[in-house]
Protein backbone atom coordinates (compact mmCIF):
# COMPACT_ATOMS: atom_id res chain seq x y z
CA UNK A 1 0.00 0.00 0.00
CA UNK A 2 1.13 3.35 -0.60
CA UNK A 3 0.93 6.16 1.94
CA UNK A 4 -1.84 7.85 0.43
CA UNK A 5 -3.68 4.69 1.31
CA UNK A 6 -2.34 4.14 4.85
CA UNK A 7 -3.28 7.45 5.79
CA UNK A 8 -6.76 7.19 4.33
CA UNK A 9 -7.47 3.95 6.62
CA UNK A 10 -6.24 6.49 9.49
CA UNK A 11 -8.18 7.07 12.92
CA UNK A 12 -9.01 10.35 14.44
CA UNK A 13 -7.04 9.29 17.27
CA UNK A 14 -4.04 8.34 15.14
CA UNK A 15 -3.99 11.43 13.19
CA UNK A 16 -4.50 12.44 16.71
CA UNK A 17 -1.24 11.32 17.92
CA UNK A 18 0.69 11.64 14.48
CA UNK A 19 0.24 15.43 14.87
CA UNK A 20 1.47 15.34 18.83
CA UNK A 21 4.25 13.42 17.64
CA UNK A 22 5.38 15.37 14.63
CA UNK A 23 5.09 18.85 16.94
CA UNK A 24 7.50 17.29 19.13
CA UNK A 25 10.16 16.91 16.52
CA UNK A 26 10.33 20.29 15.30
CA UNK A 27 10.25 21.60 18.56
CA UNK A 28 13.11 19.32 19.50
CA UNK A 29 15.15 19.73 16.26
CA UNK A 30 14.61 23.42 16.77
CA UNK A 31 16.44 23.13 20.34
CA UNK A 32 19.04 20.47 18.69
CA UNK A 33 19.42 23.06 15.80
CA UNK A 34 20.26 26.07 17.64
CA UNK A 35 23.01 24.26 19.68
CA UNK A 36 24.28 22.57 16.64
CA UNK A 37 24.75 25.88 14.89
CA UNK A 38 26.41 27.22 17.76
CA UNK A 39 28.72 24.30 18.20
CA UNK A 40 29.27 24.08 14.25
CA UNK A 41 30.06 28.10 14.19
CA UNK A 42 32.38 28.12 17.39
CA UNK A 43 34.78 24.94 15.35
CA UNK A 44 34.58 27.23 12.28
CA UNK A 45 35.79 30.44 14.24
CA UNK A 46 37.84 27.93 16.40
CA UNK A 47 36.25 28.76 19.49
CA UNK A 48 34.54 26.13 21.94
CA UNK A 49 31.04 27.40 21.94
CA UNK A 50 28.22 26.22 24.44
CA UNK A 51 29.54 24.01 27.13
CA UNK A 52 28.42 24.92 30.34
CA UNK A 53 24.17 24.01 30.63
CA UNK A 54 24.11 20.20 30.08
CA UNK A 55 26.57 17.69 28.66
CA UNK A 56 28.33 19.48 25.79
CA UNK A 57 26.28 22.25 26.41
CA UNK A 58 22.67 20.47 25.11
CA UNK A 59 20.86 21.97 27.14
CA UNK A 60 21.70 25.78 26.33
CA UNK A 61 19.10 26.24 24.02
CA UNK A 62 16.80 24.91 26.53
CA UNK A 63 17.78 27.59 28.98
CA UNK A 64 17.49 30.48 26.53
CA UNK A 65 14.69 29.63 25.98
CA UNK A 66 13.63 29.91 29.59
CA UNK A 67 15.38 32.95 29.96
CA UNK A 68 13.25 34.50 27.01
CA UNK A 69 10.17 33.41 28.36
CA UNK A 70 11.18 34.50 31.82
CA UNK A 71 11.87 38.62 30.43
CA UNK A 72 9.98 41.33 30.99
CA UNK A 73 7.31 41.80 27.63
CA UNK A 74 7.26 44.93 26.29
CA UNK A 75 4.64 47.02 23.84
CA UNK A 76 6.06 50.37 22.22
CA UNK A 77 3.82 53.07 23.11
CA UNK A 78 3.00 53.61 19.39
CA UNK A 79 2.38 49.80 18.69
CA UNK A 80 -1.02 48.55 17.50
CA UNK A 81 -1.04 46.06 20.00
CA UNK A 82 -3.08 43.62 18.71
CA UNK A 83 -1.15 43.15 15.50
CA UNK A 84 2.13 43.45 17.73
CA UNK A 85 0.71 40.47 19.45
CA UNK A 86 -0.91 38.25 16.40
CA UNK A 87 3.09 38.87 14.24
CA UNK A 88 4.48 36.53 15.80
CA UNK A 89 1.87 34.03 16.45
CA UNK A 90 0.93 33.77 12.84
CA UNK A 91 5.11 33.07 11.72
CA UNK A 92 5.02 30.18 14.19
CA UNK A 93 2.01 28.49 13.18
CA UNK A 94 2.83 28.96 9.46
CA UNK A 95 5.62 27.09 9.83
CA UNK A 96 4.13 24.56 11.46
CA UNK A 97 1.34 23.87 9.27
CA UNK A 98 3.86 22.99 6.47
CA UNK A 99 4.88 19.20 8.11
CA UNK A 100 1.11 18.14 7.47
CA UNK A 101 2.01 17.09 4.01
CA UNK A 102 5.67 15.69 4.25
CA UNK A 103 6.19 12.45 4.65
CA UNK A 104 8.87 11.50 7.80
CA UNK A 105 8.69 7.75 7.04
CA UNK A 106 7.47 5.06 5.02
CA UNK A 107 4.99 1.92 6.26
CA UNK A 108 4.98 1.99 9.99
CA UNK A 109 3.61 0.42 13.10
CA UNK A 110 2.05 2.97 15.45
CA UNK A 111 -0.17 1.43 18.59
CA UNK A 112 -0.87 -1.81 16.46
CA UNK A 113 -2.20 0.20 13.51
CA UNK A 114 -0.32 0.48 10.35
CA UNK A 115 0.44 4.06 8.88
CA UNK A 116 3.05 6.31 8.00
CA UNK A 117 4.35 9.65 9.65
CA UNK A 118 2.52 11.87 7.36
CA UNK A 119 -1.19 13.75 8.45
CA UNK A 120 -2.02 14.12 4.92
CA UNK A 121 -1.38 13.88 1.55
CA UNK A 122 -3.03 16.15 -0.23
CA UNK A 123 -3.24 16.08 -4.26
CA UNK A 124 -1.49 19.53 -4.59
CA UNK A 125 0.50 18.99 -1.50
CA UNK A 126 3.60 21.15 -2.57
CA UNK A 127 1.07 23.93 -3.43
CA UNK A 128 -0.43 23.72 -0.03
CA UNK A 129 3.57 24.16 1.22
CA UNK A 130 4.39 27.15 -0.83
CA UNK A 131 0.92 28.91 0.13
CA UNK A 132 1.86 28.42 3.69
CA UNK A 133 5.29 30.12 2.92
CA UNK A 134 3.60 32.84 1.48
CA UNK A 135 1.09 33.56 4.70
CA UNK A 136 4.18 33.28 7.29
CA UNK A 137 5.50 36.33 5.34
CA UNK A 138 2.94 38.23 6.73
CA UNK A 139 3.98 37.59 10.06
CA UNK A 140 7.02 39.70 9.58
CA UNK A 141 5.59 42.16 7.45
CA UNK A 142 2.63 42.80 10.23
CA UNK A 143 5.69 42.97 13.21
CA UNK A 144 7.54 45.66 11.14
CA UNK A 145 4.47 47.85 10.67
CA UNK A 146 2.88 47.33 13.57
CA UNK A 147 6.04 48.07 15.80
CA UNK A 148 5.58 52.10 14.99
CA UNK A 149 9.27 52.40 14.29
CA UNK A 150 11.46 53.26 11.45
CA UNK A 151 13.94 50.09 11.53
CA UNK A 152 11.68 47.61 11.94
CA UNK A 153 9.26 48.58 9.30
CA UNK A 154 12.24 48.56 6.74
CA UNK A 155 13.02 45.31 7.60
CA UNK A 156 9.39 44.21 6.81
CA UNK A 157 9.14 46.07 3.67
CA UNK A 158 12.78 44.18 2.60
CA UNK A 159 11.34 40.87 3.74
CA UNK A 160 8.14 41.26 1.77
CA UNK A 161 9.83 42.09 -1.59
CA UNK A 162 12.78 39.58 -0.54
CA UNK A 163 10.28 36.54 -0.63
CA UNK A 164 7.95 37.14 -3.06
CA UNK A 165 11.18 37.28 -5.47
CA UNK A 166 12.51 34.01 -4.00
CA UNK A 167 9.28 32.43 -4.26
CA UNK A 168 8.94 32.96 -7.72
CA UNK A 169 12.38 31.07 -8.51
CA UNK A 170 11.42 28.39 -5.84
CA UNK A 171 7.70 27.50 -7.64
CA UNK A 172 9.63 27.55 -11.43
CA UNK A 173 11.91 25.48 -9.71
CA UNK A 174 9.80 23.11 -8.78
CA UNK A 175 8.18 22.77 -12.23
CA UNK A 176 10.49 20.47 -13.59
CA UNK A 177 9.68 18.03 -10.91
CA UNK A 178 6.08 18.14 -11.55
CA UNK A 179 6.84 17.41 -15.34
CA UNK A 180 8.94 14.75 -14.47
CA UNK A 181 7.26 13.00 -11.54
CA UNK A 182 3.40 13.30 -13.27
CA UNK A 183 2.28 15.09 -9.72
CA UNK A 184 2.08 17.57 -7.22
CA UNK A 185 1.17 15.43 -4.41
CA UNK A 186 4.10 14.78 -2.01
CA UNK A 187 4.37 10.88 -1.67
CA UNK A 188 3.86 10.72 -5.30
CA UNK A 189 6.98 12.30 -6.09
CA UNK A 190 8.93 10.20 -3.87
CA UNK A 191 7.68 7.09 -5.33
CA UNK A 192 8.62 8.80 -8.73
CA UNK A 193 12.49 8.83 -7.34
CA UNK A 194 12.81 4.93 -6.76
CA UNK A 195 15.42 4.83 -9.92
CA UNK A 196 16.89 8.07 -9.82
CA UNK A 197 16.86 11.14 -7.06
CA UNK A 198 15.34 14.45 -8.95
CA UNK A 199 18.41 16.07 -7.28
CA UNK A 200 20.78 14.01 -9.92
CA UNK A 201 18.28 14.00 -12.88
CA UNK A 202 17.19 17.79 -12.43
CA UNK A 203 20.29 19.04 -11.11
CA UNK A 204 19.75 23.03 -12.33
CA UNK A 205 15.98 22.74 -10.43
CA UNK A 206 18.19 21.15 -7.06
CA UNK A 207 20.85 24.20 -7.44
CA UNK A 208 18.10 26.44 -7.62
CA UNK A 209 15.82 25.21 -5.14
CA UNK A 210 18.83 25.26 -2.33
CA UNK A 211 19.26 29.03 -2.94
CA UNK A 212 15.89 30.10 -3.34
CA UNK A 213 15.25 28.13 0.15
CA UNK A 214 18.27 30.53 1.61
CA UNK A 215 16.56 33.57 0.64
CA UNK A 216 13.24 32.34 1.45
CA UNK A 217 14.27 31.94 4.91
CA UNK A 218 16.17 35.46 5.52
CA UNK A 219 19.17 33.50 6.53
CA UNK A 220 22.63 34.66 5.59
CA UNK A 221 24.21 35.78 3.52
CA UNK A 222 20.68 36.85 2.54
CA UNK A 223 19.47 38.13 5.98
CA UNK A 224 19.00 41.64 4.84
CA UNK A 225 15.42 41.31 6.51
CA UNK A 226 16.80 41.56 10.24
CA UNK A 227 20.76 43.37 8.92
CA UNK A 228 22.13 44.34 12.19
CA UNK A 229 24.46 46.91 10.61
CA UNK A 230 21.56 48.34 9.04
CA UNK A 231 18.63 47.71 10.83
CA UNK A 232 19.53 47.50 14.88
CA UNK A 233 18.07 43.77 14.44
CA UNK A 234 15.03 44.35 11.30
CA UNK A 235 11.32 43.93 11.63
CA UNK A 236 11.52 42.26 15.23
CA UNK A 237 13.89 44.78 16.88
CA UNK A 238 10.76 46.17 19.15
CA UNK A 239 10.24 42.14 20.60
CA UNK A 240 10.89 40.99 23.31
CA UNK A 241 10.47 38.13 25.89
CA UNK A 242 8.28 35.47 24.93
CA UNK A 243 7.28 36.95 21.19
CA UNK A 244 10.56 37.21 20.48
CA UNK A 245 11.10 33.80 21.26
CA UNK A 246 8.18 32.78 18.26
CA UNK A 247 10.37 34.51 16.12
CA UNK A 248 13.55 32.60 17.23
CA UNK A 249 11.31 29.32 17.11
CA UNK A 250 9.98 30.05 13.18
CA UNK A 251 12.76 30.82 12.11
CA UNK A 252 14.39 27.28 12.83
CA UNK A 253 11.35 25.38 12.21
CA UNK A 254 10.73 27.22 8.94
CA UNK A 255 14.61 26.11 8.18
CA UNK A 256 13.96 22.20 8.57
CA UNK A 257 10.55 22.45 6.55
CA UNK A 258 12.67 23.87 3.52
CA UNK A 259 15.17 20.85 4.09
CA UNK A 260 11.99 18.60 4.30
CA UNK A 261 10.43 19.98 1.23
CA UNK A 262 14.06 19.37 -0.73
CA UNK A 263 14.98 16.40 0.96
CA UNK A 264 11.19 15.04 -0.10
CA UNK A 265 11.52 16.61 -3.59
CA UNK A 266 15.15 16.16 -4.54
CA UNK A 267 17.13 13.20 -2.43
CA UNK A 268 14.34 10.46 -2.61
CA UNK A 269 12.44 11.29 0.78
CA UNK A 270 12.77 8.80 3.69
CA UNK A 271 13.90 6.43 1.30
CA UNK A 272 17.87 4.68 1.99
CA UNK A 273 20.54 5.17 -0.32
CA UNK A 274 20.98 3.56 -3.38
CA UNK A 275 22.22 0.23 -2.45
CA UNK A 276 20.93 0.81 1.62
CA UNK A 277 17.29 -0.29 0.59
CA UNK A 278 17.16 -3.28 3.09
CA UNK A 279 17.62 -0.80 6.06
CA UNK A 280 13.90 0.49 5.46
CA UNK A 281 12.42 -2.15 7.41
CA UNK A 282 14.37 -2.37 10.43
CA UNK A 283 12.54 -0.84 13.79
CA UNK A 284 9.40 -2.21 12.33
CA UNK A 285 9.67 0.39 9.57
CA UNK A 286 10.77 3.52 11.49
CA UNK A 287 14.55 2.95 10.83
CA UNK A 288 13.51 5.21 7.28
CA UNK A 289 12.96 8.05 9.29
CA UNK A 290 16.83 8.02 10.41
CA UNK A 291 17.31 8.43 6.43
CA UNK A 292 14.84 11.01 6.55
CA UNK A 293 16.53 13.25 9.59
CA UNK A 294 19.65 12.49 8.02
CA UNK A 295 19.33 13.55 4.71
CA UNK A 296 17.27 16.93 6.93
CA UNK A 297 20.49 17.53 8.82
CA UNK A 298 22.91 18.15 5.77
CA UNK A 299 20.36 20.82 4.24
CA UNK A 300 20.78 22.44 8.23
CA UNK A 301 24.41 22.58 7.85
CA UNK A 302 24.61 23.55 4.39
CA UNK A 303 22.90 26.83 5.83
CA UNK A 304 25.09 26.82 9.37
CA UNK A 305 28.18 26.44 6.76
CA UNK A 306 26.94 29.79 4.54
CA UNK A 307 26.65 31.61 7.70
CA UNK A 308 29.86 31.28 9.10
CA UNK A 309 31.67 31.58 5.89
CA UNK A 310 30.20 34.02 3.54
CA UNK A 311 29.46 37.95 4.19
CA UNK A 312 25.98 39.95 4.04
CA UNK A 313 24.87 40.76 0.54
CA UNK A 314 24.16 43.96 -0.40
CA UNK A 315 20.14 44.61 -0.91
CA UNK A 316 20.47 45.22 -4.35
CA UNK A 317 23.19 42.69 -5.13
CA UNK A 318 20.68 40.02 -3.63
CA UNK A 319 17.28 41.03 -5.61
CA UNK A 320 19.51 41.41 -8.75
CA UNK A 321 20.70 37.86 -8.40
CA UNK A 322 16.82 36.81 -8.10
CA UNK A 323 15.23 38.77 -10.51
CA UNK A 324 18.31 38.63 -13.56
CA UNK A 325 19.89 35.33 -12.44
CA UNK A 326 17.47 32.62 -10.95
CA UNK A 327 14.14 33.83 -12.54
CA UNK A 328 15.48 33.55 -16.30
CA UNK A 329 17.65 30.72 -15.92
CA UNK A 330 14.50 28.68 -14.29
CA UNK A 331 12.53 29.92 -17.02
CA UNK A 332 14.87 28.34 -19.54
CA UNK A 333 15.77 25.06 -17.80
CA UNK A 334 11.52 24.45 -17.58
CA UNK A 335 11.62 25.12 -21.66
CA UNK A 336 14.54 22.11 -21.67
CA UNK A 337 13.01 20.07 -19.71
CA UNK A 338 9.17 20.24 -20.68
CA UNK A 339 11.48 19.80 -24.51
CA UNK A 340 13.27 16.57 -23.33
CA UNK A 341 10.30 15.18 -21.65
CA UNK A 342 8.35 15.37 -24.47
CA UNK A 343 10.32 13.57 -27.20
CA UNK A 344 10.92 10.48 -24.19
CA UNK A 345 7.34 10.46 -23.82
CA UNK A 346 6.87 10.31 -28.07
CA UNK A 347 9.78 7.82 -28.29
CA UNK A 348 12.11 10.11 -30.32
CA UNK A 349 15.08 8.55 -31.56
CA UNK A 350 18.44 8.52 -28.75
CA UNK A 351 20.70 10.34 -31.57
CA UNK A 352 18.17 13.13 -31.41
CA UNK A 353 17.93 13.32 -28.15
CA UNK A 354 21.68 13.51 -27.51
CA UNK A 355 22.30 15.90 -30.52
CA UNK A 356 19.33 18.50 -28.55
CA UNK A 357 20.94 18.16 -24.90
CA UNK A 358 24.69 18.43 -27.25
CA UNK A 359 23.47 21.45 -28.82
CA UNK A 360 21.99 23.20 -25.56
CA UNK A 361 25.39 23.07 -24.03
CA UNK A 362 26.94 23.97 -27.11
CA UNK A 363 24.33 27.51 -26.97
CA UNK A 364 25.10 27.94 -22.65
CA UNK A 365 28.68 27.47 -23.39
CA UNK A 366 28.92 30.05 -25.96
CA UNK A 367 26.55 32.18 -24.11
CA UNK A 368 28.59 32.37 -20.80
CA UNK A 369 31.43 33.13 -23.03
CA UNK A 370 30.05 35.88 -24.64
CA UNK A 371 29.18 37.11 -21.19
CA UNK A 372 32.52 36.92 -20.42
CA UNK A 373 33.78 38.97 -22.88
CA UNK A 374 31.63 41.39 -22.15
CA UNK A 375 32.50 41.76 -18.54
CA UNK A 376 36.17 41.79 -19.69
CA UNK A 377 35.71 45.25 -22.33
CA UNK A 378 33.62 46.83 -19.58
CA UNK A 379 36.48 46.03 -16.98
CA UNK A 380 38.89 47.35 -19.35
CA UNK A 381 37.02 50.62 -20.15
CA UNK A 382 36.14 51.47 -16.83
CA UNK A 383 39.80 51.12 -16.15
CA UNK A 384 40.58 53.21 -19.03
CA UNK A 385 38.40 55.70 -18.54
CA UNK A 386 39.94 56.04 -14.90
CA UNK A 387 43.47 55.90 -15.80
CA UNK A 388 42.91 59.41 -18.42
CA UNK A 389 40.63 60.76 -15.54
CA UNK A 390 42.83 64.66 -14.76
CA UNK A 391 44.45 64.95 -11.50
CA UNK A 392 42.57 67.18 -9.06
CA UNK A 393 43.76 70.63 -8.50
CA UNK A 394 44.43 70.38 -5.01
CA UNK A 395 47.56 68.31 -3.73
CA UNK A 396 46.82 64.29 -2.64
CA UNK A 397 49.08 61.96 -0.96
CA UNK A 398 49.67 59.07 -2.94
CA UNK A 399 48.09 55.61 -1.59
CA UNK A 400 50.25 52.11 -1.45
CA UNK A 401 50.45 50.55 -4.36
CA UNK A 402 49.33 53.51 -6.27
CA UNK A 403 51.27 55.95 -7.91
CA UNK A 404 50.58 60.04 -8.81
CA UNK A 405 51.98 61.43 -12.08
CA UNK A 406 49.72 63.74 -13.49
CA UNK A 407 46.84 61.47 -12.93
CA UNK A 408 46.52 58.42 -10.74
CA UNK A 409 47.72 54.62 -12.20
CA UNK A 410 45.93 51.48 -10.98
CA UNK A 411 47.64 48.56 -10.97
CA UNK A 412 46.07 45.35 -12.13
Amino acid sequence: MTNSELIGTDPGWIILVKGVLIFVICVVATLLSIWAERKIVARMQVRIGPNRAGKFGLLQSLADGVKLALKEDLIPKAADRIVFVIAPIISATACFMSFAVIPMTGKVRLFGHTTAMQLTDLPVGVLYILAIASIGVYGIVLAGWSSGSTYPLLGGLRSSAQVISYEVAMGLSLVAVFIYSGSMSTSSIIEAQNKWWFGVVLFPSFIIYVISMVGETNRAPFDLAEAEGELVGGFHTEYSSLKFALFFLAEYVNMVAVSSLATTLFLGGYHALPGLGFTESWLGGWFTMVWFLGKVSLFFFLFVWLRGTLPRLRYDQFMQFGWKVLIPVSLVWIMIVSTLRVMSQQGAPRVVVVAFTFGILLLVFSATSLVDKNKARIKAENRESLKNFPAPSFPVPSLPGKTLNGAEEING
